[in-house]
């Protein structure tokens, strides 16, 4: 019975893994490079605060690959709420997602 609990993890495990990677390949920096022209309007400038609703706009360069694909697809769906990037991410289609993604996970910080 252990063995059979043991094996399950290690197949669920390995699922998870196989996903991210093909998740990570998804994406195609060059694309999303031109993809993110306007994301740069807002996220591209140090310490910029956002007029309504009025909050500091975060840095999104260098930020991890899946947590921008879960945000902006959550953006997408109205799961998460914010007047510009709901409407921002309802112009995207999932491909352009995963390029957005890979490009900003890519510039370190910047």
């Amino acid at each position: 019975m252990r063995n059979l609990i043991f094996t399950a993890m290690l197949l669920s495990t390995a699922s998870i893994l196989l996903q991210t990677d093909s998740a990570l390949a998804a994406g195609d920096i060059e694309a999303g490079k031109i993809k993110t022209y306007t994301c740069k309007g807002c996220h591209g400038i140090p310490g910029y605060n956002n007029v309504y609703p009025t909050y500091k706009v975060p840095k999104i360069g260098g930020q991890n690959y899946e947590y921008l694909v879960t945000a902006l697809k959550e953006y997408k769906s109205g799961e998460r709420k914010h007047p510009t990037m709901d409407l921002q991410a309802r112009s995207l289609s999932d491909q352009d997602i995963e390029d957005v993604s890979a490009y900003l996970s890519s510039l370190g910080g910047e």
